[in-house]
């Protein structure tokens, strides 16, 4: 392949945004028709969400991984360099959106002309603003026949104080307008605030594993130029390394020359272990070492389950295939574990149900391993009262993540269940049925706005346990599908708890314990 030569797009010509929205709203078909109209990829109608490249995303046809491209622009005579992230939409992974976020300028919110706000909408806007991003509305889906553009207007308008004519109404399928929104990237977001002439200091905000080439990691330039050849330190670990090779991602690997300050891309210096290449990390040239970025705050693992393999001698090939899948989905906690029934394993912490449904199904699909799951549980505290216990463990709280430890009555002062802080939008008819639901789940009501004449936002402060197994699909039902909920973390409170045993012939099986109210 030929090189590009990445030097005739100055800092000033670079926009890096990302696309936010709710589940289905149409991110990745907005993707696939910027793609097009820059000529990054053949106009066809193969083009389906072509940047969900993993065979989970096909088949559930979500969005699990945020993807990376580059496209070339030219707007006014002046050519454009835009770097363009698709993310997901579930709630399960918000933490790749935020991971997201810190590589880019500026954001398309794209919210359904059909549907409305809907929580994510709510909870990614939110990210956004937080991270002081430049925030472009688009309406999406105006080509069906039910769609009300002006009510989602006034609804963007009422929620977030974007005025009316700011949002540009399109149709990601057909391509309607779509040319318009690439016009208010070049206008609306701000190019990145870096220099060239600036020492290097690069932010690794992704990576993935190649059996080849061993580790690939996905950057963005805050300052200076790299390329083959350069000595690189990471602040993580000090290791010295050479790079390999540097490139854009048009959606495909592409090689280039350097890379410069404000641009995204990926870089291959032989990085040979999978822990090498910590995400949020900050790499520097060697003997010029530069303040660290603040990278990310870690994911909080919401539900745990003990992972076995399903026979013993394959212990060693999990463990690999573990280390290689985390490397790409950094939210995923590990911890080792055995039990007497299922031999050596490990106990995974995850973002949500979802979440560990994708995990295991990329460990069967990508690595062709078959693994026994348990039982899915929240973290627990307790605060111990005995002071042999607490002389055992070093200090008087302790988290159980494991129902197996849970500390007997006699010996704990109190429990405490983790809490998170969920809002609802739903359409108004369903309000009844939706509270009766929360407060079987014993939520607390903390507050209700009606977005317009039709919706209604709720918030409630629900047990973290009552919401984790089937929480999400029982309001579906409920509300025919309509109402969407999103949720973020609240704090432990006290509670009444006890740890259910189930025994087999008479005897306990730890495995099969569960920790109830």
């Amino acid at each position: 392949q030929e090189k590009l030569d990445m030097s005739t797009y100055p800092v000033e010509n670079i926009r890096n945004f990302s696309i936010i929205a709710h589940v289905d709203h149409g991110k990745s078909t907005l993707a696939d028709r910027l793609l097009e109209i820059t000529g990054t990829i053949a106009k066809t109608d193969r083009n389906k969400q072509v940047l969900d490249k993993l065979q989970v995303e096909r088949e559930r046809g979500i969005t699990v991984k945020a993807q990376s491209a580059s496209l070339f622009y030219n707007h006014e005579g002046v050519n454009y360099l835009l770097n363009l992230i698709d993310t997901p939409g579930h709630v399960d992974f918000s933490y790749e959106v935020s991971r997201s976020l810190s590589a880019c300028q500026g954001v398309i919110l794209v919210v359904d002309a059909n549907e409305g706000i809907q929580a994510q909408t709510v909870a990614n806007f939110y990210l956004a603003f937080e991270a002081q991003l430049a925030i472009i509305p688009v309406v999406n889906k105006i080509d069906l026949k039910n769609a009300d553009p002006e009510r989602v207007e006034k609804q963007i308008e009422k929620l977030f104080d974007i005025p009316v004519d700011e949002c540009v109404r399109i149709s990601a399928k057909q391509g309607t307008n779509v040319e318009k929104v690439l016009q208010k990237v070049i206008e609306k977001i701000p190019p990145p605030q870096c220099n060239t002439a600036d020492p290097l200091k690069v932010l690794v905000f992704d990576s993935t594993f190649d059996h080849y080439r061993g580790v690939i990691a996905n950057i963005a330039l805050f300052g200076g130029e790299i390329q083959k050849g350069h000595k690189i330190v990471s602040a993580h670990t000090n290791k010295r390394y050479e790079v390999n090779e540097v490139g854009i991602l048009t959606p495909n690997e592409q090689p280039t020359h350097k890379l410069y300050a404000g641009q995204v891309g990926y870089l291959i210096a032989g990085m040979k272990e999978v822990t090498e290449a910590q995400i949020g990390d900050t790499l520097f040239l060697y003997k010029q070492p530069v303040e660290p970025l603040p990278g990310f705050k870690s994911a909080k693992p919401m539900v745990f389950a003990g992972m076995y393999p399903v026979d013993q001698t394959e212990y060693n090939n999990l463990k690999s295939a573990l280390e290689k899948l985390t490397l790409n989905d950094s939210s995923v906690t590990v911890h080792r574990d055995s039990s007497l029934a299922l031999g050596a394993g490990w106990r995974l912490g995850f973002l949500g149900l979802l979440h560990m449904e994708v995990f295991n199904q990329r460990l069967e699909q990508e690595y062709n391993m078959s693994v026994i799951l348990t039982a899915p549980t929240v973290p627990y505290k307790a605060i111990l009262s005995s002071a042999k216990l607490i002389k055992e463990y070093g200090k008087a709280e302790i988290t159980v993540i494991n129902p197996a430890q849970f500390p007997d009555k006699l010996s704990v002062s109190e429990y405490l269940e983790p809490t998170v802080l969920g809002t609802i939008v739903t359409p108004h008819e369903y309000i009844g049925k939706i509270i009766a639901l929360c407060q079987d789940r014993r939520a607390v009501q903390k507050d209700m706005l009606y977005i317009d004449e039709h919706r209604v936002m709720l918030k409630y402060l629900f047990p973290l346990n009552e919401i984790v197994v089937d929480f999400y699909d029982a309001l579906k039902s409920l509300s025919s599908g309509y109402a969407s909920f999103d949720y973020e973390d609240a704090g432990y409170q006290a509670a009444d708890l006890l740890k259910m045993d189930i025994l087999l012939n008479g005897n306990p099986v730890e495995e099969l314990a569960t920790i109830i109210h």
